[in-house]
């Protein structure tokens, strides 16, 4: 029997020329640039045109590619019934993964090869905020309101929620989060999106598989679980109490540690200066940060773990005025770019994805005998 590597951890299963971690200072690449100084530097749309094409555009790309998303942003009637149809029971990535699934079912042949995978992520990048945006509206009863082509992609979803564009600095911050969420290497939803694609199904197939991994609190949903804890906890005086309580009972702390940092997740300075600036402005703001830096010191003396990019988008998006609920769905805004540029890069050298398997069951035996009558 082979060795079987549980997970598939420390497994190499492919090649990638869409991102890395540099080995010498653990800072996550997109492309070869440091994605912390794309988020301080570019616009997310500026990013996904990265991920998918290889290069920064420039001035005459950026702008076909912003008309060509801003032009795809309204939803088909179909699509906007089957959203407003949907159970308020059920959780929003049921909704973002129902209308990915939709879009691909709506086309009779969804576009294949280069060009055509390039135009489904395209359209799949501009309805996912407007799918979003209607959902979180629709659990407060209140109407859709359409998109703007008029604004750019991080104003336009704030639009679409609150019919309003808030200041520079809550805007800075969430196109950090999602320049910062928009790609991660090998993670599990990504190698599902690309496990998919692999059997040479449809680019919607492998987005749909994508967000339902994503749904599992054990890969998605900790930005959520972050703001979950802070409710717990409540007040700094009882961070000591509660992290005692919570590390004695064997439960995690959430938006703690990385699987692939060993020394701290490289895009929380970036995203911890965002959410700095956003949070000194209001008594909630400062609320969080003291909770925020309480448990963080806490948690470093008892189990030497350091934040990840979920602690801090967490009290991010809450401050944006965003449903708790709806924090995982706007990282499936951003991360179907990665999703995405994965599925391409899977089909341009495609190999079939089919592991092996170590079998544990009831060694060989005989089918007993059956009497004739």
């Amino acid at each position: 029997m082979s060795e079987v590597q549980r997970g598939l951890a420390g497994v190499v299963a492919g090649t990638t020329a869409i991102s890395s971690i540099d080995e010498q200072t653990g800072t996550l690449l997109y492309r070869g640039y440091p994605a912390p100084e794309l988020a301080a530097s570019c616009r997310f749309e500026e990013v996904a045109y990265l991920l998918w094409h290889g290069e920064l555009p420039d001035r005459a790309q950026l702008s076909a590619f912003e008309q060509a998303e801003r032009s795809q942003r309204d939803l088909p009637e179909g699509l906007a019934e089957v959203v407003a149809g949907l159970p308020l029971s059920c959780h929003p990535m049921d909704v973002a993964r129902t209308a990915a699934s939709w879009l691909g079912a709506s086309e009779p042949s969804p576009p294949s090869g280069p060009e055509g995978n390039q135009q489904s992520s395209l359209g799949l990048l501009a309805k996912m905020p407007t799918v979003v945006a209607m959902d979180q509206r629709r659990r407060h009863g209140l109407e859709a309101i359409a998109p703007d082509p008029g604004l750019s992609y991080s104003e336009n979803f704030f639009h679409m929620c609150f019919g309003s564009v808030p200041g520079p600095e809550a805007l800075r911050c969430f196109e950090t989060s999602l320049v910062l969420y928009a790609e991660h290497g090998f993670n599990a939803s990504t190698f599902a999106a690309r496990v998919i694609s692999s059997t040479l199904s449809d680019l919607y197939s492998a987005v749909t598989g994508a967000i339902g991994a994503l749904k599992g609190p054990l890969h998605g949903g900790a930005n959520e679980a972050v703001m979950a804890m802070f409710a717990e906890i409540g007040s700094v005086d009882r961070v000591e109490p509660w992290l005692a309580a919570t590390l004695g009972a064997g439960r995690k702390v959430m938006g703690f540690g990385h699987r692939v940092y060993k020394h701290g997740d490289s895009r929380v300075p970036a995203m911890y200066e965002a959410l700095a600036q956003l949070a000194r402005h209001s008594e909630e703001g400062r609320r969080l940060m003291a909770l925020y830096h309480r448990l963080e010191a806490a948690v470093r003396e008892a189990k030497g773990l350091y934040p990840n990019v979920d602690y801090v988008t967490g009290p991010a998006y809450h401050l944006m005025g965003f449903d708790t609920p709806t924090f995982t769905p706007i990282f499936v805004m951003s991360r179907v770019v990665g999703w995405t540029a994965h599925v391409m890069e899977q089909l341009s050298d495609n190999a079939l994805i089919r592991p092996l398997s170590a079998y544990t069951g009831v060694a060989r035996r005989e089918v007993p005998a059956r009497s004739s009558g």
